[in-house]
């Protein structure tokens, strides 16, 4: 941590000081009389270890912070010991030694913890203590001072190391929070800016000289895709540049669309100020008009979608009355030929009704996919079988083909899937068929390009003209009398929400073909385990 890198720093710089300190009492000329020396070799010896000591212990700063306590602790028994020596031979100086070492045990109890720094100062404590006992056993006159000094120069230690090991760790988590609080922020400022960069509307900062600072990509392709090196407004977009004029002016804003560049969609601008009274710097806000109206008929087409389902609902009643009495007059024995046709019209419109109600009435009340990993292979065989007992082919065929050895695994909502293809095979059927000739479906299960699984319904018929095939996704959109051109539309819906597409290939040799790619089952786990990690 920062923190502790430069308390390290200081505490091996001031022991550099201190042991200078040392030299300069232990080599005082004899002649200055202060100190006066009690061992001078002693003095001189102990000066110029501890200056060797002190230049190592700066000059291995660097290294010594992978293991910043260890090196602290080690230190700090050797300045206590030199302390407490250079106090025996050069007595006179013993209060500066003492208060130096003070500062020793401040710098330590920044780093260690609040225990180990009540040991150093323990300890030094009582290298004082024992200095004073010792001088006073000894002397011809024994007194109180020195003792009372190292006492108070004991309790000075505990309480300087108590504060320091405090301050310290309020320090460190003080850091600590910082730093969680700085990568906090980095990181928004990242989501911020990948917002901004996304945002469909365009986003401009343009200064007072006209100048453009930030873009967005949707303002960049909206202004035509320039050079990184144009930044000038005025030249870009000469439209824009006067309508800003104008704001900044009169403070009026002209809300009508224009176009900004050959090719790209019109827009409508807004205009903001980057502070309440800062006109140095604006913002600029590029609302796409296709995307407005995209919006619009996306929200017309819900609301028609919900008015449809609930007209739908409140029509099957009358319908079924209807139905149920033209059942009624085809059971009457006095009907002529005419009148039976007639009632035979109303039950074939009253059954294309219906399926035009059932379609609207799936679509809205459609239920969310439930995907399940899928062999398509044996799929198709099963929905095969299911499909040829439940309707009468007849002379026409339907057949499964899968890929020979080779398992197409996929991932799909079964039910939804058997709706799709039942409707492409259901269309199959009545137009996929020539003149005079049955119809041959097949139901194709096949790995695509890069293990991609891919179902397809086939047929030989006449195909679908390209004018036709442009459009036949669409709703409500049938070349048959009697369809109701729900049908696709439909299927195209619950392949999407499959993650599947849905698309029409026509057949080189005659015939159509209805291709179905979806996800595969692998790639899916993938892209779950890669959020799980995440």
């Amino acid at each position: 941590m920062a923190t502790i890198r430069h308390e390290l720093s200081f505490l091996n710089a001031f022991r550099l000081v201190q042991a200078l300190v040392y030299v300069a009492l232990a080599f005082t000329p004899a002649g200055m009389g202060w100190p006066q020396l009690a061992a001078p070799g002693v003095a001189r010896t102990l000066a110029t270890v501890y200056l060797i000591f002190a230049l190592l212990a700066l000059l291995m700063n660097r290294r010594s912070m992978a293991h910043a306590k260890t090196a602290v602790a080690t230190t700090l028994v050797v300045d206590i010991v030199a302390a407490v020596l250079a106090i025996v031979a050069m007595h006179d100086a013993r209060i500066g030694i003492a208060m130096m070492l003070a500062v020793n045990l401040c710098a330590g109890a920044l780093i260690l913890p609040l225990r180990l720094s009540g040991f150093f100062a323990a300890l030094a404590t009582l290298g004082m203590l024992g200095i004073s006992l010792f001088g006073w056993s000894l002397s011809p006159h024994p007194g109180d001072r020195d003792l009372l000094e190292a006492a108070l120069f004991g309790l000075a230690y505990f309480a300087t190391t108590a504060l320091c090991s405090v301050l310290g760790q309020q320090l460190r988590a003080t850091e600590a929070l910082a730093e969680q609080r700085s990568t906090d922020l980095a990181n928004l400022s990242q989501i911020n800016e990948l917002i901004i960069r996304r945002m469909k509307t365009g986003v401009l900062l343009v200064d007072d000289a006209n100048r453009i600072h930030q873009i967005n990509e949707s303002a960049w392709m909206l202004l035509g895709n320039p050079g990184a090196d144009q930044r000038d407004l005025g030249l870009l977009a000469p439209e824009l540049s006067r309508r800003l004029y104008h704001w900044m002016t009169s403070g009026k804003l002209d809300e009508t669309a224009t176009q900004l560049a050959d090719g790209v969609p019109e827009v409508v601008p807004r205009f903001t100020r980057l502070a309440p009274n800062d006109d140095s710097h604006v913002l600029i806000f590029l609302d796409d008009t296709s995307l407005l109206s995209r919006r619009a008929e996306e929200l017309t087409l819900s609301s028609l979608g919900r008015l449809s389902a609930s007209i739908a609902h409140e029509i099957r009643n009358p319908l079924a009355a209807i139905r149920y009495s033209a059942q009624l007059l085809a059971e009457s024995r006095t009907m002529d030929s005419t009148d039976q046709r007639m009632v035979e019209i109303i039950n074939n419109h009253c059954v294309r009704l219906n399926e035009i109600i059932e379609n609207i009435l799936q679509l809205s009340r459609r239920e969310r996919s439930r995907p399940e990993t899928l062999d398509l292979g044996d799929w198709a065989q099963d929905f095969v079988d299911e499909y040829s007992q439940g309707n009468d082919l007849g002379a026409d065929s339907l057949r499964a083909i899968a890929s020979n050895g080779v398992a197409v695994v996929a991932l799909a909502d079964p039910q939804q899937l058997q709706q799709v293809v039942w409707n492409l095979v259901q269309n199959a059927l009545r137009y996929g068929r020539l003149p005079g000739e049955p119809a041959r479906v097949m139901v194709v299960a096949r790995q695509g390009e890069h293990g991609v699984p891919i179902l397809e319904v086939i047929d030989r018929g006449p195909g679908i003209a390209p004018k036709v095939a442009a459009q036949i996704f669409e709703p409500f959109y049938t070349t048959h009398e009697y369809g109701t051109g729900l049908g696709l539309y439909l299927a195209k819906q619950m392949s999407e929400a499959n993650q599947a597409a849905l698309e029409y290939v026509r057949v080189a040799g005659g015939g159509s073909c209805f291709r179905l790619t979806l996800t595969p089952a692998q790639m899916s786990r993938g892209a779950g385990d890669a959020e799980a990690s995440g």
